[in-house]
């Protein structure tokens, strides 16, 4: 009962926070909507269809630049503060270096625009820098904002470029106040969030760390059962409650599934899923994938996968259709439902297809092998 509770009053923020961020984000087109109609207004005659072209483009190119930005500050402030380079990804594109080269990947992450992952330094005191890397981004956008707002006084409202500029900064401060001022943005914690947690509790800027370290050793990939098992020590009841040492426990659960060890795997995602300290967001969603999997290789009990396979599930699964570890479990699902071998067959086309531009070969190999294990 009080574990429905938490989750329940932790859903009901998530929603707050959700409404508050998609209120302003309305009011912010409203404002730059109001702009170009005012930029209109005062160009008069002189202003034309292109100029209304112009700057509608603007608006649009204005987020992208910011999420490029945005990424761009994690990059910098982190190599300030001794990370090392690990993978930078805009959208689906993903820029990674393997074996000292630099390649192009392509990986997509529901609730993510964008991600800048660092390599850290190693701990002092059992600390790292974690402030100017993680927040980063939302100084940037920042900073960029306020040199727009000077370009802007300068040009004026009688230009479209003048309009432009302050279309830019505006959603440059609105992305900047998204990510800086804690809060859960969606389904996972944002930027600010995540450095008052680090800033308060020790257990998080460890888990940090070690997940900084797992995503080293994944992006050279290794799997997660190769990698040390002291990293992967589940922690106390008492601290799951904070996200980022929660995410250890869910590196915990992948790691005994990498190592086909699915009874325990499958218990402990149980518990992750549905105990008094259930995971959120994008974890809960690929943990349960990861369960209905389990299922299906071993009892494949009907009324166990479609009670697991809830409308929140599905809508998460489908936002991550391309996934590695849902397009094995939508494999399995076909193969042990009776859909037909061509419905499987099709899946793991997609699959393959999928796992030439994955960043990270060691999962694929692991996702190969449960695939393998269907019946």
């Amino acid at each position: 009962m009080k574990a429905k509770q938490k989750q329940n009053t932790e859903k009901r923020k998530q929603n707050a926070a959700t409404a508050a961020m998609l209120l302003v984000g309305v009011l912010v087109g409203a404002a730059c909507g109001i702009f170009i109609a005012r930029h209109m207004d005062i160009a008069g005659e002189s202003g034309s269809i292109g100029d209304l072209a112009l700057l509608f483009l603007a608006l649009y190119a204005s987020f992208f630049l910011h999420i490029i930005i945005h990424e761009g500050g994690h990059l910098v402030f982190g190599l300030l503060s001794g990370y090392r380079f690990s993978s930078f990804r805009i959208g689906s594109l993903m820029l990674t270096k393997e074996e000292g080269r630099f390649r192009l990947r392509s990986l997509s992450l529901a609730g993510t625009a964008g991600q800048c992952l660092m390599l850290p330094p190693e701990p002092v005191d059992g600390k790292i820098p974690v402030m100017l890397y993680n927040f980063g981004g939302a100084i940037m956008n920042t900073l960029f904002s306020f040199m727009a707002l000077g370009l802007y006084f300068s040009l004026g409202d009688g230009r479209p470029i003048g309009t432009a500029c302050l279309i830019f900064a505006l959603i440059g401060l609105f992305l900047a106040a998204m990510n800086g001022i804690p809060m859960r943005a969606g389904l996972v914690d944002n930027d600010g969030k995540n450095a008052l947690s680090l800033a308060k509790n020790p257990e998080a800027m460890r888990a940090f760390y070690l997940q900084l370290k797992i995503s080293e050793q994944t992006a050279a990939h290794v799997r997660l059962k190769d990698m040390p098992e002291e990293w992967f020590t589940l922690p106390d009841e008492k601290d799951m409650n904070n996200a980022l040492v929660a995410t250890m426990a869910v590196f915990a659960a992948n790691r005994l599934l990498d190592a086909h060890r699915f009874d325990e795997a499958d218990a402990l995602m149980e518990k992750l899923t549905e105990g008094k300290n259930a995971v959120l967001g994008v974890h809960k969603g690929l943990l349960v994938c990861d369960r209905i999997y389990c299922e299906t290789i071993r009892e494949n009990r009907t009324e166990a996968i479609e009670k697991l396979l809830t409308k929140e599930q599905k809508k998460l699964m489908r936002s991550m259709k391309d996934y590695p570890s849902v397009l094995r479990t939508e494999y399995a699902l076909a193969k042990s439902g009776g859909k037909g071998e061509a419905q499987a067959e099709a899946i793991r086309r997609r699959f393959e297809k999928r796992a030439e531009k994955f960043p990270y070969r060691g999962e694929i190999e692991s996702e190969r092998e449960f695939m393998s294990l269907v019946g």
